[in-house]
């Protein structure tokens, strides 16, 4: 009995030590986004949250102690419009394919479509390329290997969005936990409605079968949203009388939105999605914004105050591209100069995010950011696009995007600059757990590279 009762408190001791609740990461170059850089500090995690942060804080006795000479602690990165966790789905696509596109990014494919959206649609009526009512957070799989792979690049957190048809559903913003129930993961459930005007996919010949018919679409559905409202509430005054409103779960998930992603690469496209918005009076953030380097685009963007999501998919040429076209001027410059739009937005006071756009692999992403740096963009502005930048569009600044006593212990651990070719992410904390990035893909079958506590105490 003796001999089982020492067995079990050796296994529950080791348990105990595979998963420490509280860190110390010591002797650390801290960026802290919020305010100003640690040179040699300390951050004290304890129980998914940053306890304490400084040059001079006391290391609680039942800490797990990490050596952080020579290593620079930043917060979390933040992809602000993902698919990361909802395996199948496409990447978000800003493309709106109007006229004068020439050049534009090809829209992804969409994800399969149910038999519902393939049906033929002869009018709004019939709700054609929408499931608003969706929300990603009841979509997260945490099997989507995605998600192991960004975090190794430094990604802690995605907002996450369904981006089939027309209206895709309603993001949620997730921590990149994996192995844990979906639930835990989430952050908030609700943070917006992703639209896309894209006309890829098909719909079966139907309604509406081009972008002026898209618009149309989406404004019918705004104006049906406004009446169904309008009804809900005279009935729930007094429904003596009066016919009880019909359920209509797309228009309920259009209201439940508390705000819409519109698409906007071009500048004719920013003009027009930025309108439409103020149509609407809807809380509006714009995607793609590749041509926001334009100055008539940030005037536009300034004017209108509407946060931007930059894509970090630059575009290039076609790689199967017929060698004896020839492309406009617009295209060769927007090719050229997209790159250039966060510094330009930086300096215009526009208030914008960076956003992976798809580009799932670390050293994808690494290169992505890094033109933007070469391009004008600050590396303090670059980090900033990625963490507080995002949260503070979402709304989520009092929980991430900053090194703050009371946030959510979501941070990452490098061996020099982020975003230098050489540097190298050492580890992630993500709700406070330890992960280590694999050298390459773990091989199937394997799950993420943990951290015990190893010989760090």
């Amino acid at each position: 009995m003796k001999k089982l009762a020492t067995a079990l408190l050796v296994v529950c001791a080791y348990a105990s030590a595979e998963a420490p609740s509280t860190f110390a990461i010591r002797n650390a170059r801290i960026v802290t986004i919020s305010g100003p850089i640690i040179a040699k500090g300390t951050v004290v995690v304890k129980h998914g949250l940053i306890d304490a942060v400084g040059e001079n804080v006391a290391i609680p006795p039942e800490a797990w102690v990490i050596d952080g000479e020579g290593k620079t602690v930043y917060p979390g990165l933040i992809d602000p419009l993902s698919t990361v966790g909802i395996p199948g789905a496409a990447p978000a696509a800003a493309t709106t394919t109007g006229r004068g596109g020439r050049g534009a990014a090809t829209p992804a494919t969409p994800a399969t479509q149910t038999p519902a959206a393939t049906e033929r649609a002869r009018g709004p009526e019939d709700r054609p390329a929408t499931t608003c009512w969706l929300i990603a957070a009841d979509e997260i799989q945490t099997s989507d290997r995605r998600i192991e792979t960004v975090r190794a690049a430094g990604f802690t957190t995605a907002v996450t969005f369904p981006t089939r048809g027309i209206f895709g559903g309603q993001g949620s913003i997730i921590d990149l936990l994996s192995g844990e129930k979906p639930g835990e993961m989430v952050l908030v459930p609700s943070v917006g409605q992703y639209i896309s005007l894209s006309r890829g996919g098909g719909f079966g010949g139907g309604f509406p079968s081009a972008l002026m018919g898209t618009i149309s679409y989406i404004r019918q559905i705004y104006l049906d949203a406004a009446h169904y409202q309008l009804v809900k509430d005279a009935y729930a005054k007094d429904p003596r009388g009066m016919a009880r409103p019909e359920y209509d779960r797309a228009l309920e998930g259009v209201i439940e939105s508390k705000r819409i992603l519109l698409p906007a690469t071009r500048l004719v496209e920013m003009d027009r999605m930025l309108r439409f918005a103020a149509e609407l009076k809807q809380s509006t953030i714009l995607y793609g914004a590749h041509e926001s380097y334009r100055p008539e685009a940030t005037e536009l963007l300034k004017k209108y105050g509407v946060p931007v999501l930059v894509s970090l998919r630059w575009p290039e040429p076609p790689r199967d591209a017929n060698p004896e076209d020839v492309d406009s001027l617009r295209t060769l410059e927007t090719r050229d100069k997209a790159p250039s739009a966060p510094a330009l937005l930086q300096k215009a006071g526009v208030k914008y995010a960076l956003y992976s756009d798809g580009l799932d692999q670390p050293r994808d992403l690494q290169r992505a950011v890094k033109k933007a740096i070469d391009a004008g963009l600050s590396r303090e502005d670059a980090i900033r696009a990625l963490t507080l930048a995002p949260a503070q569009i979402y709304g989520v600044a009092d929980r991430v995007g900053s090194i703050e006593k009371g946030k959510i212990a979501n941070l990452v651990v490098t061996n020099g600059e982020l975003f230098d070719d050489r540097t190298k992410i050492e580890m992630v904390f993500v709700d406070g757990r330890k992960y280590t990035p694999a050298a390459e893909a773990a091989p199937a079958g394997r799950g993420p590279a943990t951290d015990g506590p190893g010989g760090d105490r």
